[in-house]
């Protein structure tokens, strides 16, 4: 083991919660809010989602890294999140795709990271504290990384999504029957490449455009995307969608269901400690279905203020929170889960058929 993977390192939390473990991937210090994903495995497709800018994920599952890192399973185009706390980091991945171990990819794009920490005791300081900031740091005491850390703007004070979205429009690709365009407040490759899998040209726009230039594109559909952080700093991507809605097919996706809820005159709020992981079940209210889904977020719609011309569609079964809503009069369908999955379970892509029907009928 090099002298770097043996340095000792620290996982400091706000509330003065020190646990001593040792640096992998790059050495330094790294701030944000700190999260845990129950996802057994994804750690890859975890790292670069662009919902987890501005976070810290520690991962519930013990082990990561034994499959190592491929060319393929990115949802961006780096990696988003700020630091990585795990309890066992593997350094000789067995995997035919892999081309490098996630140490080297993390100390690659300069991401600390911590290893050997109690990530069931972290867990648990989230659970009954709730989310939190906290900092990793290699480089400082405890002491002097808990007085920087108090020093450090909260996790929403800060709109995320103004660092992870596109700054120019751009086409994920040319052909395809219907034309769609995706507003992105943070989104994941694969949703694109659901979108194109089912006969879609995508076009990419960054969240502040404007519905006029939306438009512009004579869109058959618009999905606005996933992002990171409190929706309430969102107002351009909710002013576009309050104009949206009505003149074409629309589906939003976690922040993009908030967005819109909010567009129609719904609230939002900050869940303690959110969800996030593959393994969160939800109810097709309609049908009485369950889903277990991949999850991805730490804001909540409000059932308070929801409007008439909403209905809810889906309810998450372990708080009972707003997973999915339709609109009774239009073409507009919402979930607060991904129904991209990446990673799974894969339970859920039928959302883009349904919405490609929407679109199919609206064209119509």
């Amino acid at each position: 083991m090099s002298n770097a993977l043996s340095k000792p390192a620290y996982l400091v939390l706000r509330d003065g919660s020190v646990f001593r473990g040792l640096s992998f991937g790059a050495e330094g210090t790294a701030s944000g809010e700190v999260v845990f994903n129950t996802s057994m495995t994804g750690y890859q497709e975890m790292l670069t989602d662009p919902s987890y800018a501005g976070q810290i994920v520690v991962p519930t599952f013990p082990m990561m890294g034994n499959y190592g890192i491929n060319a393929t399973d990115d949802e961006s185009g780096r990696i988003q999140v700020m630091g990585f706390v795990v309890r066992e980091r593997w350094m000789q991945p067995s995997h035919f795709d892999a081309t490098r171990t996630l140490h080297d990819y993390l100390a690659s794009q300069r991401i600390p990271s911590i290893h050997g920490v109690d990530t069931r005791a972290v867990t648990r300081r989230i659970r009954d504290s709730g989310a939190m900031m906290g900092t990793i740091t290699s480089t400082e005491t405890p002491d002097e990384a808990l007085a920087r850390l108090r020093a450090t703007p909260s996790y929403g004070d800060i709109d995320f999504v103004q660092h992870v979205t596109t700054d120019r429009e751009f086409d994920w690709n040319g052909d395809g029957r219907s034309r769609i365009v995706a507003i992105d407040c943070g989104v994941k490759y694969n949703i694109l490449r659901n979108l194109a899998r089912r006969g879609s040209r995508v076009t990419v726009v960054p969240s502040t455009a404007t519905a006029e230039e939306v438009l512009a594109h004579r869109p058959d559909g618009v999905v606005i995307s996933p992002g990171p952080g409190d929706p309430v700093h969102n107002e351009a991507t909710v002013r576009a969608a309050e104009a949206l809605i009505g003149r074409v097919p629309i589906l939003g996706i976690c922040l993009g269901h908030q967005v819109i809820a909010r567009a129609l005159g719904a609230g939002t709020y900050k869940l303690k400690f959110g969800h996030r992981g593959g393994n969160h079940p939800v109810q097709d209210v309609r049908s009485g279905r369950v889903y277990i889904t991949a999850q991805n977020h730490g804001y909540a719609v409000s059932d308070a203020g929801l409007p008439s011309s909403l209905e809810v569609t889906h309810r998450n079964l372990n708080d009972g929170t707003v997973e999915g809503l339709r609109h009774r009069a239009v073409p507009l369908l919402t979930i607060q889960y991904h129904s991209e999955a990446s990673p799974g379970p894969l339970d859920n892509e039928y959302i883009f058929d349904e919405f490609m029907d929407l679109v199919r009928d609206a064209s119509k």
